[in-house]
């Protein structure tokens, strides 16, 4: 861990952006000296105060890399915590309301009568227990500390850059709880730890500042589906609860439209809008090297799956209508359609690798003519019940995923593998 100068400066805020993201920063005009180990830093006296506990002298990416306060002090967007949870008493305490902070869920029978079937949902199954986490509650919260399957995770979701990422809250000997900083990364959500308050990247899960600097979070797979899709799959499974709130309402009105992402300071390739939705995709080859992939929702929808080839490995990504923006009209439930996507290893349990064409918005493989769904189960047919291996990947605006991973763009007919050496 390389200790270096860290300078935190306040950004103007020049867009029209939702009401509670809007206010005095933790920042303050002023800077104070601070020693460190290997080297000397400056930041905001108010940063400081606000953050007392957090080793400024740890950081993975100097200050100029995109880093910006979003307006909010700590947890002025309430994270959700496990029932039962007790706040740090070291660290003071924001956010809200502890009955409003707290994670319930219910079944799909007692959802249903709150949640329409296009609504946008994040999907989560391990060890059998499945949950679905509604994107209009997890835009007023953008972390659910929880467990599922017994396995303590973070569901996360920024709004600034549609991504929804599922984490193991282990790491080490700890099990982490988050929550929200306040602060953005190139437009995207920085999350903090109340163990050792260190601050989190929640699109690639990387520690950014503090003890925790060097370390990576475990992501868990996860789908940003439809309920409609999800209930049909799993009946018995479980819903984040509204606790009351109204699940239909978006802040972040026509926000999936804009070509000027809020507080975003970094380059934006223009080979796709900047809101565009692409489903992103991070493979090792055998040598370890990082491949990035892209598949753009535009080209999906035309082509319904993408059978590819990355690094060697087989992959299929398939695409299903149903899903509404959650982050385009102020009723969500008027907004308009963009789908939902997913990725898989075609690879069956005997070896043989599926190939898949699409009749309309139906997918079948070549191999059996079975019929398949956007979890990768095979709902009729041959192979019916099989299911295929779901493979991280995560729905992100482009500007949000090019921003981390310099990456290729899936085109039809062609594959990944191919593409990087036509690029060589």
């Amino acid at each position: 861990m390389t200790r270096r100068r860290l300078v935190i400066g306040i950004m103007a805020l020049t867009l029209t952006v939702p009401a509670f993201i809007v206010g005095s920063g933790v920042l303050a005009g002023t800077h104070s000296q601070m020693d460190c180990e290997d080297d000397d830093f400056q930041v905001g006296t108010g940063l400081l105060t606000a953050w007392p506990n957090t080793d400024f002298c740890n950081f993975r990416y100097p200050s100029s890399s995109g880093f910006a306060s979003g307006g909010v002090a700590r947890d002025g967007i309430p994270p959700l915590y496990p029932e039962g949870y007790v706040y740090p008493e070291d660290i003071p305490r924001r956010g809200g309301e502890e009955a409003r902070n707290t994670v319930s869920y219910e079944s799909v029978d007692s959802a249903n009568g709150w949640l329409v079937d296009d609504h946008p949902v994040i999907a989560v199954e391990i060890n059998g227990d499945v949950r679905a986490f509604p994107l209009g509650i997890l835009t007023r919260h953008e972390i659910a500390n929880t467990e599922i399957g017994g396995v303590p995770v973070a569901v996360t979701f920024c709004p600034l850059c549609n991504t929804g990422v599922v984490f193991d809250r282990r790491l080490n000997d700890e099990t982490l709880v988050f929550g929200v900083s306040g602060f953005l990364r190139f437009s995207d959500l920085i999350m903090w730890d109340h163990q050792t308050e260190s601050w989190w990247q929640q699109s690639t899960g990387e520690g950014l500042v503090g003890t925790y600097a060097d370390e990576q979070l475990i992501f868990i797979p996860s789908a940003m589906t439809s309920y409609g899709q999800f209930k049909m799959q799993f009946p018995d499974g479980q819903v984040l609860s509204s606790q009351g709130d109204s699940a239909d309402y978006n802040p972040y009105i026509g926000y999936d439209s804009t070509d000027d992402p809020f507080l975003y300071n970094g380059f934006i390739d223009e080979r796709l809008e900047a809101t565009a939705r692409v489903l992103g995709y991070r493979h090792y080859d055998d040598n370890g090297e990082e491949i990035f992939t892209a598949y753009p929702f535009e080209t999906l929808e035309e082509t319904i799956v993408a059978n590819d080839i990355v690094g060697g490995e087989p992959r299929v990504a398939f695409w299903q209508p149903g899903a509404r923006s959650a982050l385009d009209s102020g009723n969500i439930n008027e907004a308009r359609a963009v789908g939902a996507a997913n990725l898989f290893d075609p690879t069956l349990e005997d070896g043989t690798i599926l190939t898949f064409v699409a009749d309309g918005t139906t997918i079948t493989d070549e191999q059996t003519s079975s019929t398949w769904n956007i979890f990768g189960v095979a709902t009729d047919g041959e192979l019916a019940g099989t299911q295929l291996t779901q493979v991280i990947s995560i729905t992100h605006f482009w500007f949000a995923w090019q921003a981390f991973h310099t990456t290729v763009i899936w085109e039809p007919g062609t594959t990944t593998d191919q593409l990087l050496a036509a690029s060589e």
